[in-house]
């Protein structure tokens, strides 16, 4: 008998917080642990924050311009002006990547929504 077998339809489930959720959340209270005697202003600190918005920016605009599935069918304006919105968004939102989604995916949902593609 294998913890999978107790009720196969949790089976799914249970993988996906055993194999999905635990392995990343122990890197993440590591990180957290080691981060914490870390100066905000320091070198190290300020180039790993600019990698990772580097890395967020190229990610954004490869969506942007090369979109896969439902998003290919918008137009490329429609997803730049989304892409627009969104970054009005997070500079009129004190710098918050959470408004810039929002922003980004209502903008998207109502142009789409309005063109009827």
């Amino acid at each position: 008998m294998t913890i999978f077998s107790a009720d196969p339809a949790l089976a799914p489930y249970l993988a996906l917080v055993l194999l999905g959720f635990l392995p990343s959340e122990v890197w993440r209270v590591l990180g957290v642990a080691i981060s914490h005697g870390i100066d905000e202003e320091s070198e190290i600190f300020r180039f790993v924050r600019s990698v990772a918005a580097v890395l967020l920016v190229g990610v954004v605009v490869k969506i942007v311009v090369l979109p896969s599935r439902e998003l290919a069918a918008a137009p490329l304006w429609t997803r730049g002006a989304a892409f627009a919105v969104a970054g009005a968004g997070f500079f009129a939102f004190r710098r918050s990547v959470f408004a810039a989604v929002v922003a980004g995916v209502a903008t998207i949902v109502v142009a789409v929504w309005l063109t009827g593609r």
